[in-house]
């Protein structure tokens, strides 16, 4: 029996509130038709999804699975509706997603070029929401940053660049020709993803430069960031033993597009 998505949407809420009642009320439907109809996907699955006891809900090992499963398939059902909607609506087009510090104007150019027929367009995507907006369909194919996560996408290894350290102007070591790993071991440290116990989480690279520029502490950014963002009260040391940033193009495993095809053929071109 094929799996049908109004049922796993309904899942999905209740297992993300696990409650019956304030999942029913977010679906806008009433409670008694929610209960029926995960009755009925648990029939057509022959699992229990939810236990069901006197001190509320919780998932099951089956529903923790349909769970996980779940998120991915109705992204790529969103997905898919909103790139049918998009071709119904006019001339084809391709949104190109790019991280902070890695240039994408060339192989605009170059790809606009071969397909004068295709809209292209760039957008800034963040660690946080890069492989989201490419399976949810908002950006068709985009340059990434390790770490990735990397269900459900293609990934095409592109380059890898140096990192330096992003220090305040006025720090001990602003003046140093390089720096080691070791020397900045005491640092207080930003980060982006998985923040240790010592880690400051921050999200955008505007946020580093104010909490570097105020003090807060120090960071490791691509040698390209330090090449496209310069400010008085910011300096930048190479860090030659730092593991270098590896870039990659990330687009939805499954999409079959020639328009991706294309543009990963030239990005790879292009180095």
């Amino acid at each position: 029996m094929d799996l049908d998505l109004r049922k796993v949407r309904y899942f999905t809420a209740v297992a993300e509130q696990l409650h019956f009642g304030r999942a029913a009320e977010s679906l806008h439907i009433a409670q008694p038709v929610l209960s029926r109809q995960i009755r009925a996907l648990e029939k057509d699955l022959d699992a229990t999804l939810f236990q069901r006891d006197s001190h509320g809900v919780t998932l099951t090992a089956a529903g923790r699975q349909l769970l996980d499963d779940a998120r991915h398939l109705l992204a790529a059902a969103d997905a898919t509706r909103r790139r049918v909607h998009r071709a119904a609506r006019g001339p084809r087009r391709l949104v190109v997603g790019f991280r902070a510090g890695v240039v994408v104007t060339g192989a605009l150019r170059a790809f606009g070029a071969a397909h004068p027929e295709v809209q292209v367009y760039a957008r800034r995507v963040e660690w946080d929401d890069q492989e989201e907006l490419i399976l949810d369909g908002t950006v068709d194919v985009a340059y990434v940053r390790r770490p990735v996560r990397e269900r459900g996408l293609r990934l095409l290894p592109l380059f890898c660049e140096t990192r330096v350290a992003m220090l305040p102007a006025g720090h001990r070591f602003a003046d140093k020709q390089q720096l080691s790993l070791a020397d900045l071991a005491d640092e207080p440290r930003l980060a982006y993803a998985r923040p240790g116990p010592h880690d400051l989480p921050i999200r955008t690279i505007e946020e580093k430069f104010e909490c570097v520029a105020a003090g807060t502490g120090i960071t490791l950014v691509p040698e390209s960031v330090a090449e496209q963002y310069s400010r008085p009260d910011i300096t930048y040391v190479p860090v030659p033993d730092a593991e270098p940033d590896e870039v990659l193009l990330a687009w939805e495993a499954s999409r079959r597009s020639p328009l991706i095809a294309a543009f990963a053929q030239v990005a790879q071109e292009r180095g």
